[in-house]
């Protein structure tokens, strides 16, 4: 499995922690450094099941400048959410944590990285 954290916020830390207790094996992306590509956002969305937007941290100064809450949320707008979202990558919800059966989860929670542990 793979997490993708930025070390600065206390939820990635949380979920690393929570992965070497349970003696995991697992790689860590530093999605700031290793900015991922459109392409590999799209895949981590179809293994979330979820939309652009969703995994959008809107709070983030970018989203703001970028006027997303304005943005239309349909299939047609997905590509250009997709791309804002590999353009600036402090706006991807984090951490996400890809499991080794092809899905994924959004693992802000112990539930979640725990969900992911059982993948």
């Amino acid at each position: 499995m793979e997490i993708w954290i930025n070390p600065a916020c206390s939820k990635c830390r949380g979920a690393v922690s929570l992965l070497d207790a349970e003696g995991a094996d697992y790689t860590v992306r530093r999605y700031l450094e290793d900015v991922p590509s459109a392409a590999e956002i799209q895949d981590v969305l179809d293994r979330l099941g979820l939309e652009p937007w969703d995994i959008t941290r809107m709070q983030e100064a970018a989203a703001k400048e970028l006027g997303l809450k304005e943005w239309p949320r349909d299939a047609g707008s997905r590509e250009r959410w997709v791309t804002a979202l590999s353009e600036h990558p402090k706006l991807i919800q984090r951490p996400i944590i890809t499991a080794d059966d092809g899905t994924a989860v959004v693992a802000r929670s112990e539930e979640a990285v725990r969900d992911a542990l059982g993948r």
